[in-house]
């Protein structure tokens, strides 16, 4: 066969190859590229296992400042064993992100993308009627312009952990990001940063009450924490610009007829309604292949921001790294049983 072509088809070639290469990479030690593709393989590395949790307890208000509390990390047991709750808890703030709460994030973001026990994580609030309010305002006007800078480049790096961000200046490095399905329960006020951070999400639930919108142009600045990139991404290049332009807020239902959520639900007595919907999708999820569902993200994530000839590269790359694991064994044999299959994520 001859060798690739110079030039222009020769280099998209070298740059498909890594690309998918790079797909591997991303699934961690131990993912090689299926067939002619080659790369080093070794072994998974053990994530540590997270402190025991409990159920998810009823939500507190408290007007009270401490900052230890500002981001409630619950590990859920019994029959929700796998998900995990991420609640912010800054209710004398209205959410909004303070350097503190930014530092809070990054730290259980590290910690939550190295842990293989982990299943799903729910991102909401603990707060009645507020998810995020996006920045915290009151703090931002007491930083000179030297640190605003500095202070918008570390919120946007800690919502691409929890989402997705292809460097466009690297084009086989990647952000980290949460491996396993995530999910924003949008139970009130999502603005500016707040949305960005449920944009990140890979699914967005909200109460038919709860308030959405890109704010920052009233400000004189710009979305800063991926908006601009993933709004056009959720909703379409036209209605993005529209909704950015305008400032515009929606309510539930409007966010639900342009595509920007999922699920939309009247609110409860309790407030949670859009929490209760996500806690069911994430048991909705619990019984798949722990593998194949971090893969089968990869493969969304990655695909969607290539041609369709990479991006079904790309597929194939990921769908061998689930040939040979325990877990596809184990459903063939479920089947041939008649029985439920005991997943351990081999």
């Amino acid at each position: 066969m001859a060798a690739a072509a110079p030039g222009t088809l020769g280099s998209l070639q070298v740059g498909r190859t890594r690309l998918v290469a790079a797909c591997c990479a991303r699934l961690g030690p131990g993912w090689r590229l299926p067939g002619s593709w080659t790369t080093p393989r070794v072994t998974w590395a053990r994530g540590w296992v997270p402190a025991a949790g409990g159920a998810a307890p009823r939500r507190s208000y408290s007007p009270e400042v401490n900052t230890e509390d500002e981001l409630r990390v619950r590990y859920l047991e019994e029959e929700n064993r796998g998900i995990v709750v991420l609640g912010i808890n800054r209710a004398y703030a209205k959410n909004s992100f303070s350097k503190n709460l930014v530092k809070m994030l990054s730290k259980a973001v590290d910690a939550l993308k190295s842990d293989k026990k982990v299943r799903t994580i729910i991102v909401r609030s603990e707060v009645p009627g507020i998810f995020c309010a996006g920045a915290d305002l009151k703090e931002r006007v007491k930083m000179n312009s030297s640190e605003v800078g500095p202070f918008v480049s570390k919120l946007r790096s800690v919502i691409n952990e929890i989402g997705f961000l292809w460097s466009v200046s690297y084009i086989d490095s990647f952000f980290a990001n949460l491996p396993v399905p995530t999910i924003a329960a949008i139970d009130g006020l999502a603005l500016g940063g707040g949305l960005e951070l449920a944009l990140a999400c890979d699914i967005r639930v909200a109460a038919s009450s709860a308030k959405m919108g890109l704010v920052e142009t009233k400000l004189a600045i710009i979305p800063g924490g991926g908006g601009t990139q993933r709004l056009p991404r959720a909703i379409g290049m036209s209605l993005a610009k529209e909704l950015i332009f305008s400032a515009r807020v929606l309510d539930g239902q409007e966010a639900k007829a342009v595509g920007l959520i999922s699920h939309v639900l009247e609110q409860n007595q309790e407030g949670d309604a859009a929490y209760r919907k996500a806690l069911d999708l994430a048991r909705e999820f619990l019984p798949q292949g722990p593998v194949a569902m971090r893969v089968a993200k990869l493969a969304i994530n990655q695909g969607m921001e290539v041609d369709l000839v990479t991006g079904l590269a790309i597929e194939e790359a990921c769908y061998a790294q689930t040939v040979l694991t325990k877990d596809r064994l184990e459903g063939l044999l479920a089947f041939k049983e008649k029985r439920s299959p005991r997943y351990k994520g081999e």
